[in-house]
């Protein structure tokens, strides 16, 4: 597909934080010209604490499913004034590729993406991180809130203890249990073998909840159909990635990234790099 030069960004967050953690993204995505909007999940609009308060008797939220999230962002992005580039981290990595697979995206970004169906995630420490949320014996009209002990596991590891407490309590909201369950359903579908808008997985050497090799494996999941196609590997990257010192790095390496499909110029699919 020939790319669609787009200067319009939609940050699509993950499960488990407020849609706030692209704040800095967003101010330093319009310092270079883009027009940017980070849109909630739908019944996650407010505060981080706002959020909070309503654990675990948030019904709407606790009964969300994926397929409505889906028609959420997709409603956004057609009511924008050109396709934009989607940028989505972790559950939102893959809310990007279903919003890529369907046309909707001039270009994508999966940052430490949660794989769509078809790329089964058996790996130890997305199970340890992961299991929880998917409420098994528990109520699915109450929503789910990650223990800072299971925070500590699967988002800030190797960070200071202080600034694991600062994290927590700065981002961490309550979450859907049908909407983890549904990663797993035809609603997380993507066709492998599209023709698709430039799309780029990034990934992290540390990271518990999306480890490095399960977002190999959702790359590698792609056919080699002449679209543009790449991995890219980063070192000492948690699953806290947008929030690390190190995140202007990311975000440069991206910008570059997003200029060069932009300026079509010709590249070989499914290019890897560490």
């Amino acid at each position: 597909m020939t790319p669609t030069p787009s200067k319009t960004v939609v940050f699509i967050t993950g499960a488990f934080v407020s849609h706030s953690c692209w704040d800095e993204w967003r101010t330093y995505f319009e310092s270079k010209g883009y027009s940017t909007i980070a849109p909630p999940w739908l019944h996650k609009e407010g505060t981080a604490t706002e959020l909070r308060a309503r654990q675990p008797n948030d019904v709407a939220l606790a009964t969300l499913h994926l397929e409505d999230l889906v028609n959420h962002y997709i409603d956004i992005i057609k009511g924008l004034p050109e396709k934009p580039i989607v940028i989505g981290h972790s559950y939102g990595g893959m809310l990007t590729q279903i919003m890529v697979n369907r046309d909707l995206a001039a270009a994508g970004v999966a940052i430490h993406s949660v794989p769509p169906q078809g790329v089964f995630p058996y790996e130890f420490s997305f199970l340890k991180a992961g299991w929880k949320s998917l409420g098994l014996f528990t109520s699915l009209e109450e929503t789910y809130l990650m223990s800072f002990e299971d925070w500590q596991y699967a988002f800030v590891n190797g960070m200071s203890f202080n600034d694991q407490i600062a994290s927590y309590e700065k981002y961490i909201i309550p979450e859907s249990k049908t909407v983890a369950r549904d990663a797993v359903t035809s609603a997380a579908k993507v066709d492998f073998a599209k023709p698709h808008a430039p799309l780029l997985f990034t990934a992290g050497d540390t990271d518990h909840i999306t480890p490095a090799h399960l977002n190999q494996r959702n790359f590698k999941a792609y056919e080699e159909n002449g679209s543009i196609l790449e991995y890219k590997l980063f070192t000492n990257r948690n699953h806290y990635v947008l929030g690390l010192p190190t995140w202007k790095e990311d975000a440069d390496y991206i910008l570059q990234w997003i200029d060069k499909v932009q300026q079509v110029v010709p590249m070989s699919s499914n290019q890897v790099e560490a």
